[in-house]
């Protein structure tokens, strides 16, 4: 089965950092685009980053200079770096998968499987 599993979310201050790891299962991850989203309760998602089975990336306005995904394909597993995090960024965050070949989908959104989410939580 085609599965998706994030880690690495938690409580960390203002201007802290966090790694969030996506591991794959059940498909090579290098086929695939990955995508980060995050959610707020009663807000809309958000695609935060895509990463291409190409290796192209996109960010939202509103992580961009402050988050960074890669990828390392000998372990199955996409991950999003963040920086300077803001009580803002205090969500669910969410990996999914899809097939765009060496595109991301224009909104962020549009995948067909999705990781069960990690919560991160920016406070002092």
């Amino acid at each position: 089965q085609l599965q998706l599993v994030e880690s690495g979310g938690g409580l960390v201050q203002p201007g802290g950092s966090l790694r969030l790891s996506c591991a794959a299962s059940g498909f090579t991850l290098d086929y695939y685009t990955i995508g980060w989203i995050r959610q707020v309760p009663g807000k809309e998602r958000e695609g935060v980053s895509c990463i291409s089975s190409g290796g192209r990336t996109n960010y939202a306005d509103s992580v961009k200079g402050r988050f960074t995904i890669s990828r390392d394909n000998a372990k199955n597993t996409v991950y999003l770096q963040m920086n300077s995090l803001k009580p803002e960024d205090t969500a669910v965050y969410y990996c999914a998968a899809d097939l765009y070949g060496s595109r991301c989908p224009p909104n962020g959104l549009d995948f067909g499987s999705w990781g069960q989410g990690t919560q991160v939580t920016v406070s002092s």
